[in-house]
């Protein structure tokens, strides 16, 4: 493809009829550029047409440039030509070759040049493909030597580097085969160590894995290929990261789970954004750690772990798919977690509140944010309370009582007084206020059924489609993914602190057989 206004520049023009000396020159100092490197031979190109050269790739950007400060000109020039009259594009490597020559330079001259260097891109993105699948093949073993715990033998293998932590994203969709290919030209991945990270890209299992070995910065080149990726290709991702090396086989579980609330407004999701329930950094930090470490007690990090992806992801299949393991592992472990923690796991509201007790701060943390609170308390009550000698007392009797309410704590009920506080009342009134008695009621009953809409649908005596109606217009006026686990979690509990009544079946507005009315 040319831009407008560069009639005469056809490969081979009279440039060469003319001037076949000069010709050969040109493709000769091509050419010798070309054995070097695919920087030098848009270098030369360049200074051949005394102006600048850059190759762009639209996904990747200015792939080279020369000299570097033309990238941004090459690569608009590259998506916008006619805005470009001057300069000459020419399709190169699954890319766009953009040359703007001197006002002096022959357009002859420019269009020889154009051509040459397109097919010498051509070649060498030719000999790169031959190579490609078994640079793409060592990749993949690094990957699965990541997983499988072997860090320090892929450090060496990426050349003996000081690399410390990994990002990781997991990648679906249909064209995921072509997305890796579009992305390996992007990246242009290599083994040897180059600035502070190194990328590895793969497919497994019908996923593409992109894992980012840093030495502990992460400067958001990846994040931006893989979200113009997922743009362009339609795929769903989830991140993780940057964690250490060593807890690689948690960053690819918690990518996949965090890939689980991808949709395809928010195409690329991070972990960390579906990870921490917003409801938790409201409840009053001491009590809630506390409770939380007094009924996870019992699990050891790897059965926590699991119980936490199980719950994000929102399904048993799902999670084995995250974790790495057979559905049926996966519901051996939470069987077991369950007779560990003396709870009914299938209970919606347990559920909840495990994923509020996994998501929790660790005591220590959490005592020392509430010693400011504590303290300005005692100074208040000090100054009421002077002298009456109880304060030493009052304290101890309270230190006792938190250790009896520790060792009883369960999961079926979260601390006395926990969600009864102005702020947890406002935040669960501001999410579900508003809705509708039939809607309400319906939401309730699917949620308590875990999104299943058969038994719920069966429960509340409506059809399928009717339920999936009214599910949608929950979406909208709650303005929430209700695909997403742990906003559903937090919309249970929203609609339990919210409860005038019994927000059952029983209760739904009826009139007349299957007809509803709005209330």
């Amino acid at each position: 493809m040319m831009g407008t206004g560069t009639t005469g520049h056809g490969p081979n023009g009279p440039w060469d009829a003319r001037d076949g000396r000069d010709g050969r020159d040109t493709t000769g100092r091509l050419l010798r550029a070309a054995t070097g490197s695919g920087a030098r031979l848009i270098a030369e190109a360049a200074t051949l047409v005394q102006g600048w050269a850059v190759l762009a790739d639209p996904i990747a950007g200015a792939v080279y440039s020369a000299p570097a400060a033309a990238a941004a000109d090459g690569v608009h020039a590259a998506a916008a030509p006619h805005d470009h009259p001057y300069s000459v594009q020419l399709p190169a490597a699954g890319a766009v070759l953009v040359l703007a020559p001197a006002p002096a330079t022959p357009a002859e001259h420019t269009g020889h040049v154009a051509a040459t260097t397109a097919a010498l891109l051509e070649v060498r993105g030719q000999r790169a493909a031959e190579l490609r699948g078994e640079q793409m093949r060592l990749h993949t073993t690094l990957l699965r030597l990541l997983l499988a715990g072997h860090a320090d033998a892929v450090v060496d293998a990426l050349g003996g580097g000081a690399y410390t932590h990994v990002t990781v994203y997991r990648l679906t969709g249909e064209d995921t085969p072509a997305a890796h290919q579009v992305l390996w030209r992007a990246v242009r991945p290599t083994l040897a160590p180059h600035a502070d990270a190194c990328t590895l890209l793969g497919r497994l299992d019908g996923e593409l894995v992109v894992a980012e070995v840093h030495r502990g910065s992460d400067d958001g080149r990846i994040l931006r290929l893989v979200s113009r990726l997922c743009e362009r290709h339609g795929l769903l991702a989830g991140m993780a990261g940057p964690l250490p090396l060593a807890e690689m086989s948690t960053a690819y579980c918690d990518a996949a789970a965090a890939r689980h609330s991808a949709t395809p407004a928010h195409r690329i999701v991070p972990a960390d954004a579906i990870g921490a329930p917003r409801l938790a950094p409201l409840l009053p930090a001491a009590p809630y750690a506390r409770w939380a470490a007094a009924v996870l007690r019992p699990l050891d990090p790897a059965q926590q772990h699991l119980l936490l992806v199980w719950l994000r992801t929102g399904s048993k299949p799902s999670a084995a798919e995250a974790l790495g393991l057979s559905a049926g592992t996966v519901r051996a472990r939470i069987r077991e977690a369950a007779r560990l923690l003396d709870a009914d796991l299938e209970d919606a509201t347990v559920r909840a509140h495990l994923l509020l007790a996994l998501r929790a701060p660790a005591p220590a943390d959490s005592d020392a944010a509430a010693d400011s609170d504590a303290a300005a308390d005692a100074d208040a009550a000090s100054g009421s309370d002077s002298g009456s000698g109880s304060g030493s007392g009052s304290g101890s009797g309270s230190d006792e009582a938190a250790l009896r309410n520790a060792g009883e704590a369960r999961l079926e009920a979260l601390p006395d007084g926990i969600l009864d506080t102005g702020v947890v009342r406002a935040w669960a009134g501001g999410l579900v206020d508003g809705l509708e008695p039939r809607l309400r009621i319906a939401l309730t009953c699917w949620l308590r059924h875990h999104a299943r809409t058969a038994p719920a649908a069966t429960e509340l005596h409506v059809h399928r489609t009717t339920l999936t109606t009214w599910l949608h217009q929950c979406a909208d006026h709650l303005a929430q993914n209700l695909a997403d686990a742990t906003v559903r979690a937090e919309i249970h509990l929203a609609l339990r602190i919210t409860r005038c009544g019994p927000d059952a079946p029983a209760d739904l507005p009826r009139r007349g057989g299957r007809t509803y009315r709005r209330a």
